[in-house]
Parts: C-alpha cells; sequence; structure tokens
C-alpha cells in the first residue's frame, strides 16, 4: 500500500498477449486488457496459463485528478516445465505407465507387495513406519 504521505490514490496495470518476446510493436493484434484501481503495489493476476505466448504488462500510477505515463513494458512468459512419476516410489494405488498415470483403488502395487511378503522378499516394516509416498 503508498505511504500516507504519497499522492498515488490506485494504479492501473494493462497486459496483452502477443507472440514474440521484447518490446511491443507498432501494431498489435491483441487489444490491452485493463485492471483498474488497484490499491497496492502488487497484484495476481489470475487466469494465467502454463506454456502461454509471451505477455506484456505496463502499469501507471493515478492520483484523484491525472493518470500518470505508462511505465515501460514488460514481456513475460508462463513457461511449462515437465516432470515424470517415479513408478518406483509413487504411492502403491497409482499405475504409472509412460505416458499415462491411472489411481487403482483396488490397491495395484499392494496386492504385489502382498505376494512379495508371503514369499518373504517384501517389506519388513510396519505401514505406520513406512515413510509417506
Amino acid at each position: 500500500m503508498p505511504d500516507e504521505d504519497s499522492k498515488i490514490d490506485h494504479y492501473v496495470l494493462e497486459y496483452r498477449r502477443t507472440n514474440f518476446e521484447g518490446p511491443p510493436r507498432a501494431k498489435e493484434d491483441q487489444p490491452w486488457m485493463v485492471v483498474e484501481g488497484i490499491k497496492g503495489t502488487e497484484y495476481t493476476l489470475a487466469g494465467l496459463k502454463f506454456d502461454m505466448k509471451y505477455m506484456n504488462f505496463r502499469v501507471r500510477a493515478c492520483n484523484k485528478a491525472v493518470a500518470g505515463e505508462f511505465s515501460e513494458p514488460v514481456t513475460l512468459e508462463t513457461r511449462a516445465f515437465t516432470f515424470k512419476l517415479d513408478a518406483s516410489t509413487c504411492h502403491q494405488n497409482l499405475r504409472v505407465e509412460e505416458l499415462s498415470v491411472e489411481w487403482d483403488a483396488t490397491g495395484g502395487k499392494v496386492q504385489d507387495v502382498k505376494a512379495r511378503e508371503k514369499d518373504g522378499k517384501g517389506r519388513t516394516a510396519s505401514p505406520a513406519n513406512s515413510p509417506a509416498r
């Protein structure tokens, strides 16, 4: 929140999608989306998704009489990340294959563990003492 002595009443944030990295170009296809009346110096923009194209953001401060100039635009990207589940360390009811993950409520791995325990090759710790998976 701005200081009590500050003459800033609120901020205006504008953003838009773009297809390239860098400052905005003279002719843009996408219009600026406007968020008005932001009282603090931080704002969370909801609805963004992973792996979106680049986005331009700019902000300006306003007092009760007039709005200031926009800041220099900043270009950001919501990059996606990849991860892989390990079948040997995942939850016992989770069936992990190369390109799919499926919840098996009947305990797909539980049956395998019980079979190994019968053969004397299974876990020796009780479920209460086993590490969380």
